[in-house]
């Protein structure tokens, strides 16, 4: 029976592609070591990222999955080489193809380069709480084409990454995940403009999920058409459900107004009626 050498086995021929090139077992053991490899490298940075200190959740997860896509295009063009391919002929043959797919496919390139801004910029990150065009969401995970967001309705939303970087943007937890909330009322112009803004910082005072630091205040706004309109201003690290706790601060200021005979007026308009004779 004849036996195989070992340089025998590895030139053994798989499959032969269209040019006449051969795909031998050398080359398939080499595609799966570098995939083998390509999952080692990206678990062990994926294991000393998070196990750092020194970064938030969200840098984290922006550097570990920019290192993650690195590692798939080094990985597959190693690949390409061993199935014989020469990028700079892959390239210099495609380019034609290429620029009529982006003139195409222009929002969707649009989309990825998004991506990869955010990744590197990290003016958003995982976890943050930001405002895009009125809508209030948490951001879940950012990949290259989307963002995965959740809004307050507890709804998940995909957004093209170049609605995020082209359209005006409030990053609620940028620097820091407290922020200033406000809640206004109007109360009667015979009200006790002392008792009111002691009511509206006890209101504050009775809410649970309100920081103590920096404390709440009143600014006494305006003189409006029917009410004397005062604003509460507090600080809240639940940026994401503030709503709830401005409905709670709204609870107690109508009890603590009912208990303290304070009256928010309704509207009030005078009609003149001019009888005119025949």
């Amino acid at each position: 029976m004849e036996k195989f050498s070992i340089n025998e086995f590895l030139s053994y021929p798989l499959l032969t592609l269209g040019s006449g090139n051969q795909f031998q077992v050398i080359e398939l053991l080499g595609i799966i070591l570098v995939v083998f490899v390509a999952f080692i490298v990206l678990f062990l940075i994926k294991r000393a990222i998070y196990s750092s200190k020194r970064l938030d959740e969200g840098k984290k997860y922006s550097l570990n999955n920019l290192t993650k896509y690195s590692v798939y295009v080094i990985a597959f063009a190693i690949c390409l080489n061993l199935l014989g391919f020469q990028l700079k002929f892959v390239l210099a043959g495609s380019a034609a193809l290429l620029v009529g797919i982006g003139l195409g496919l222009q929002n969707l390139f649009a989309d990825f380069v998004s991506g990869i801004i955010l990744l590197l910029d990290s003016s958003i990150k995982v976890n943050d709480v930001i405002d895009v065009d009125g809508l209030v969401c948490k951001v879940e995970e950012i990949n290259l084409r989307t963002t995965l967001v959740l809004t307050r309705d507890d709804k998940y939303i995909l957004l093209p990454n170049k609605i995020i970087t082209q359209n005006k943007l409030i990053n609620w937890t940028h620097n820091r995940s407290i922020s200033r909330f406000e809640v206004s009322v109007g109360v009667d112009y015979s009200s006790d403009i002392e008792k009111v803004n002691q009511l509206l910082l006890q209101s504050c005072k009775e809410t649970p999920g309100i920081a103590e630091m920096p404390e709440p205040f009143v600014r006494f706004k305006d003189f409006g058409n029917s009410s004397l309109d005062f604003t509460v201003y507090f600080w809240c690290d639940n940026v994401f459900r503030v709503e709830n706790i401005k409905s709670d601060i709204r609870k107690r200021i109508n009890r603590l107004f009912n208990e303290n005979n304070i009256i928010i007026p309704f509207p009030q308009r005078v009609l003149h009626i001019q009888n005119q004779g025949e």
